[in-house]
């Protein structure tokens, strides 16, 4: 078993008492790696080193565009160990290596769309009476934190490390307790990679949410915070980060909806709505977990949807062929059984799988679930596993307000070949994103944003370095 450390003030280190946590193989059972589980005293260090480096000449005054090269490197030290991370990734998460792959690719590209705009950070002129000058700066926000979930442990990492030190902010990054595995070797690599990133600007802390990551969110030295994870975890977060009035993101639930009408291409339509919550095991908060299709296309589209996952092999993530991988942890999958089981005594009826496969790992079936109401669990609560609820609608007025009838506003998708109809949904649509004829689907520079409970402020995209600067007016008097 191996000895993992973090990474603090450019030392790879143990917990400042010795402690660790295990790190599984949630397809296998068997443990990977010990991890240190870091102590409020390794957070206060962590911190002091990060406002160091964020104080330091070497960082502070490094030309923007310098940082840019830094980045690019980053980047391409990603690209090259991308195979070695996705085989981490996929151990300890449980997801397939073609999914680890791709999201860790996605990850350097984010590195690198953000390369290209660290010299783009620009101020304004602002005509103002009398004989003056006045402008506006924008300056980094400082020392940020960054909580990372367990769903995408590399991937959504880079996607808000990346604007943070474009921006020219340092980081502090703590991955869940559950998955640290590709994090950590990530930062050995760049580390290790001559990318010129000074010393203290990034570091790795690993430990548990309620010590480490209340420590972070709480902490006074700590000028911004990001999470992904759920809403619960996000109030917290946000409660202690209040404490010191410290600026957060949270990127939180979905409960997303495909919009299927009786114009759309439903062969194609079935394969993405099986992309959309099947891969990863469903556990992915922008995940299409319902499915709102038209009553003159419904039994057709179910069919289809049933017959493309019936194709998709489940087992562990490394095997080929598998399509649908481990859920994270057993534990975790046993909430989602739970919560299918209250879901399924309110109404619907189980068209598909609804059980955890046996033997070894936590897999689970691909479910579907048909006849499921607006009132009921499966439409309204997520439950960050591979099941589908399907409810049918008879006006594209009942679609619109099926859709809306949630806490939660992340990423809805539309299908259809009417203009009109397509446009009005993504105007209608309460969510902070609309994909149409295809689902899901972002890139590094669209703005990956909830409405609702699913959040607040932005990933990716310019608008994400909104949050990692700070405006200063100044005023000349000529």
């Amino acid at each position: 078993m191996a000895e993992e450390r973090m990474w603090i003030d450019g030392e790879w280190c143990a917990a400042e008492n010795g402690e660790t946590s295990e790190a599984m193989n949630p397809a296998t059972g068997e443990v990977m790696a010990a991890v240190p589980k870091a102590t409020v005293g390794d957070v206060d260090r962590c911190v002091e080193a990060s406002r160091k480096a964020l104080q330091g000449a070497e960082w502070k005054k490094m030309d923007p565009a310098q940082r840019g090269r830094v980045l690019n490197k980053m980047a391409a030290v990603t690209y090259e160990k991308a195979k070695e991370l996705a085989v981490i990734e996929s151990s300890n998460n449980g997801k397939t290596f073609r999914e680890a792959l791709s999201e860790i690719r996605y990850g350097a590209w984010t590195l690198e769309y953000f390369a290209g705009l660290t010299d783009k950070i620009e101020g304004t002129t602002i005509p103002v009476p009398g004989s003056r000058l006045n402008y506006t700066l924008r300056q980094p926000l400082g020392v940020t934190a960054h909580i990372v979930p367990w769903n995408f442990p590399l991937q959504l990492a880079l996607r808000s490390i990346a604007p943070a030190l474009a921006a020219g902010c340092t980081v502090i990054a703590k991955p869940a307790s559950w998955t640290p595995l590709s994090l950590l070797a990530w930062g050995k690599a760049i580390d290790e990679g001559n990318t010129g990133l000074p010393s203290g600007v990034l570091q790795i802390l690993t430990g548990s949410g309620s010590l480490a990551g209340n420590a972070l969110a709480g902490h006074s030295g700590v000028d911004g915070v990001v999470l992904t994870g759920g809403v619960p975890t996000g109030q917290a977060v946000m409660a202690k980060a209040s404490e010191q009035l410290t600026p957060v993101t949270l990127e939180l639930g979905g409960k997303g909806a495909n919009i299927v009408f009786p114009d759309a291409d439903l062969r194609y339509a079935a394969k993405a709505i099986c992309f959309g919550i099947f891969m990863n095991a469903g556990q992915m908060c922008w995940a299409g977990s319902r499915l709102l299709v038209h009553e003159d296309v419904h039994d057709e589209l179910v069919e289809a949807v049933c017959a493309e996952v019936g194709k998709w092999k489940v087992g562990p993530g490394m095997e080929e062929g598998v399509r649908i991988g481990s859920l994270v942890h057993e534990r975790h999958r046993a909430e989602v059984l739970e919560k299918l089981e209250a879901g399924l005594k309110q109404g619907g009826s189980l068209k598909l799988g609804g059980s955890a496969v046996e033997g070894d790992g936590a897999f689970m079936q691909a479910t579907v679930v048909t006849g499921v109401e607006a009132s009921h669990l499966l439409f309204q609560d997520e439950l960050f596993g591979p099941v589908l609820s399907v409810t049918s609608f008879a006006s594209d007025e009942e679609a619109l307000s099926l859709a809306n009838d949630t806490p939660f506003g992340l990423l809805n998708g539309v299908w259809t070949r009417d203009l009109k109809r397509a446009h009005t949904f993504a105007r209608d649509l309460e969510c902070g994103m609309v994909s149409i004829n295809e689902y899901p689907i972002t890139f590094p520079q669209t703005a990956f944003t909830g409405w609702k409970h699913s959040g607040i402020g932005i990933e990716q995209s310019q608008d994400a370095l909104r949050f990692y600067t700070k405006v200063k007016n100044v005023n000349v008097k000529l």
